[in-house]
């Protein structure tokens, strides 16, 4: 592929910057600590790998037991008509891996001829229903529906293999978005392929498939999103919103057209209808109905289609793609507001405050009527991290899907209206790209903290003459990024002020932390010991809990015996990693739930002595009314005063006399915590920052 002048600037500036960094990591980590972070960039990510599908063994038909609630939440209703063997392999499925959702299966025999009903009698636990006569699937599908005692029922072909959990995520699915009101799941060829990842319905009534024979992996299908209908196969759907609507339409009996028909009602009555990409389904395809369209129920197809376009004509002419344009992501997002996020790698917001605020921001976006996608430039993360912006709903593309940034924008650059790039070194590579490529799109500079004024800081604690310089280079590359950028975020009314006393022509917009306070948090009764919170990829982090355990922590444990100092962090060096079980000290490292500590510890501390930016531990401990005793500079930019809503000291003696007054003072510990609570609701708080973000990102008041 031929390189233009803006793909050379990427890779230009992607290389300066990693230089400067890596210069800027030496004088502050060392060589050993550069070094695995250097490898990160230039190690390759391998290819996701499919995950292996379950199949339940084959064997001769022998009696066996599938789960039964007395109380299920969930009916699945499983329509046959012959084709036992397929029926016995899908209840076997079933039964090898029990939902975790209390469940009922229900199989209704539409008039079997074959051994259906001689097996289906003795599988325990089964509710099994023989109809009369040979309905169709439509029949049989009400009928069973008619009969279920779950409040979600869940259909299901018996020509499918679920895999495990596949319900659980169908019904998470509803607990999750409360306007949902029909969830289906992704359907997968045996041969791992694709079938369905939600259908796409045109303008004529035409149906498509979307996504059919790619990968599932494919970043285009891997994420939840609103669908136009999803197939029958496997979905789920109120019992009393499908008795509202009426159930499957009889007017398309026997098939074809009824799951279609069902996803226009479902919006009809104000829900939407999902795909869920974890609910994972084996359909194999035309066991049921074959796949002639000429002849057989398959022919149902093409009479149904025109059933369906006379009566949703209105809606069908209402925006709907017309059936010579081609599905794709950005297409499939239109109307909405179209908004591309770029950082170094994946958010992992159990890791770092800047994740946290990154991943609320999406949050926050797609509750405003957003369509959001995310790309990492400088490595992919496969694991929880990615999994959880899927389920978000946000179109998240990781390595080998991207094929190079470069290549990306080129191909879908030209759909968004808002690109915002965190951290300038990510910035500052990207921008040649995106005026080539997204040349319509408002280009945002999030500084998540001004890295100038954090180096500043640490070079002037350190004394170092070379760290000095580094941190007026840095300061040049950002205000020249600043000057090319459409707008700048800060998070902090401090470094705003700052940025407009240095730069005076640079429009910049102030999007702060974002946290959900907690509603009720325990008293400081039920709490006890000091907590800190902060990862030590961020060299401020180490500075601070080497500072506390050796100057100020003796002195808080000589007046408080007993007392314990939880500090909680991903990857601590060695030099901190050696301080664990130093008189009350425990260094816990990355821990998956902090909910036990920020409820738990009667004080938070925040002892860092350079910095720059909000500091998200402090709002973290605030949203769970846990007061904090901090530096003046851990508590700049936070909208707190001293003795209202946090403690402030920067010396080691005052520091440890602060920590001891709020630990002994229930009456200054009940104050601290209301206030910080209230704090965060009114500067932190999504409901707080949903006007700037409607602002910032210009989108239209829903």
């Amino acid at each position: 592929m031929s390189m233009s002048l803006a793909d050379v600037r990427f890779l230009f500036e992607r290389m300066r910057g990693l230089f400067h960094r890596g210069m800027t990591s030496l004088r502050t980590r060392g060589w050993q600590a550069t070094w695995q972070r250097v490898r990160r960039h230039w190690v390759s990510t391998p290819p996701p790998s499919a995950r292996p599908l379950y199949r339940p063994a084959e064997a001769p038909f022998a009696p066996f037991a599938v789960p039964r609630a007395d109380a299920p939440i969930a009916s699945i209703v499983i329509p046959v008509y012959n084709q036992a063997h397929h029926t016995l392999a899908c209840l076997r499925a079933l039964a090898g891996h029990p939902p975790a959702s209390p469940v009922e299966i229900l199989v209704v025999d539409d008039g079997s001829s074959d051994e259906t009903q001689g097996w289906m009698e003795q599988i325990d636990a089964l509710r099994y229903h023989r109809r009369a006569d040979n309905g169709g699937f439509i029949a049989a599908c009400n009928d069973g529906a008619a009969r279920a005692e779950g409040r979600l029922l869940v259909f299901l072909n018996n020509d499918t293999l679920p895999q495990p959990g596949w319900l659980d995520e169908l019904v998470r699915t509803f607990d999750e978005h409360p306007d949902a009101g029909l969830v289906g799941a992704q359907l997968i060829y045996p041969d791992g392929r694709l079938q369905e990842a939600g259908g796409v319905v045109f303008s004529d009534g035409s149906a498509w498939n979307y996504g059919r024979f790619d990968a599932p992996e494919d970043p285009r299908y891997a994420s939840l999103r609103d669908a136009d209908y999803c197939s029958g196969a496997a979905l789920a759907i109120p019992a009393g919103l499908f008795r509202e609507i009426g159930g499957f339409d009889t007017r398309y009996a026997p098939a074809y057209y009824e799951d279609t028909d069902l996803a226009f009602a479902v919006r009809g009555k104000g829900r939407r209808v999902l795909y869920q990409p974890r609910s994972r389904v084996v359909h194999l395809e035309g066991i049921s109905s074959g796949t002639d369209i000429r002849s057989g129920t398959k022919a149902y197809q093409v009479r149904n289609r025109h059933v369906f376009a006379e009566k949703w004509q209105a809606e069908l002419s209402a925006g709907h793609l017309a059936p010579d344009q081609l599905p794709t992501p950005g297409l499939l997002a239109r109307g909405k507001p179209q908004i591309l996020l770029l950082d170094a790698t994946i958010p992992q917001p159990d890791r770092d405050s800047g994740s946290l605020r990154l991943v609320n921001l999406m949050r926050l976006l797609i509750a405003e009527g957003a369509h959001v996608v995310f790309v990492p430039t400088e490595g992919s993360d496969a694991g929880r991290g990615l999994e959880r912006l899927r389920a978000l709903g946000v179109e998240t593309w990781v390595e080998p899907f991207i094929g190079g940034m470069p290549a990306w924008f080129k191909q879908n650059g030209h759909r968004f209206d808002t690109v915002m790039a965190s951290r300038h070194h990510v910035a500052a590579a990207a921008l040649s790209l995106v005026r080539r490529h997204a040349a319509r799109a408002r280009f945002l500079f999030d500084t998540v903290d001004l890295h100038f004024l954090r180096e500043s800081r640490a070079a002037e604690l350190a004394g170092d003459g070379a760290l000095v310089r580094a941190a007026a280079g840095t300061r040049q590359r950002e205000l020249d990024l600043m000057a090319r950028s459409d707008l700048t975020l800060v998070v902090s009314d401090m470094e705003q002020q700052l940025l407009r006393d240095l730069a005076p022509e640079v429009p910049v917009g102030l999007l702060s932390n974002l946290h959900e306070p907690v509603a009720s948090p325990p008293g400081g009764t039920q709490r006890e010991d000091l907590v800190f919170v902060g990862g030590f990829r961020h060299p401020p982090n180490i500075d601070a809990v080497r500072w506390f355990i050796q100057d100020v922590f003796p002195q808080i444990r000589a007046r408080i015996p007993g007392i314990r100092f939880h500090c909680i962090g991903s990857d601590p060096p060695r030099e901190i990693l050696s301080l664990h079980g130093r008189d009350g000290v425990h260094i816990h490292g990355y821990v998956e739930d902090l909910d036990p500590y920020m409820d738990g510890a009667r004080v938070a501390v925040a002892p860092l002595r350079f910095g720059a930016g909000v500091k998200g531990k402090i709002n973290l401990s605030m949203a769970h009314g846990q007061p904090v005793v901090a530096t003046t500079c851990a508590a700049e930019g936070m909208h707190l005063r001293n003795g209202h809503d946090v403690l402030v000291a920067d010396d080691a003696a005052g520091f440890a006399n602060a920590v001891v007054r709020l630990y002994q003072e229930p009456a200054l510990w009940q104050r601290l915590s209301a206030n910080g609570l209230e704090n965060v609701h009114r500067h932190f708080s999504l409901d707080a920052a949903r006007p700037t973000v409607r602002e910032i990102f210009q989108l239209p008041r829903r």
